[in-house]
């Protein structure tokens, strides 16, 4: 897929998109200084093009019934690639990881996991953590607070 040289509407309508992915293709067309129709256009060649993943919404975990966050740093027993592979495709089974980022360092992974309370997480550590393939040690922080949870990219305006 050949990407396409971002002029400055595309990246309007990229962090517009990013900010409030609701927004009507009018109220967008507006914003960014054309009509709707061809703010359609560029929002199609944007996602063809592969600038644009997906669309979503943003839960409330809380109000879910997700009330702890736990970040675990996984240590694995290997780094070959194939002991690499097998462990991200334990974890992307597990629906209460939500992120699993391969780190350079003294750590292999670091989780973001979401549970209902401590007792939940420490269920999901004994029965689905542990068991991972390849799995070294686990240290796992309680996140306290979120002072910034903002996803996306940030978008220059120039």
């Amino acid at each position: 897929m050949k990407k396409a040289r971002l002029d400055q509407i595309d990246r309007n309508i990229l962090k517009r998109l990013q900010d409030d992915g609701r927004v009507t293709n009018v109220a967008l067309a507006k914003s960014v200084g054309m009509s709707a129709p061809p703010c359609l256009r560029r929002v199609r060649a944007l996602e063809d093009a592969g600038y644009i993943k997906g669309y979503n919404a943003q839960i409330n975990h809380n109000t879910m019934g997700f009330g702890v966050t736990i970040f675990a740093m996984v240590t694995l027993k290997s780094q070959v690639e194939s002991d690499l592979v097998e462990f991200e495709e334990y974890i992307t089974k597990i629906p209460v990881v939500r992120e699993c980022h391969m780190l350079a360092g003294e750590v292999d992974f670091i989780l973001k996991i979401v549970a209902k309370d401590w007792d939940s997480y420490n269920e999901i550590f004994r029965k689905d953590l542990s068991d991972a393939p390849h799995v070294n040690s686990i240290k796992s922080s309680l996140s306290v607070r979120a002072a910034k949870n903002k996803p996306g990219i940030p978008i220059e305006m120039a």
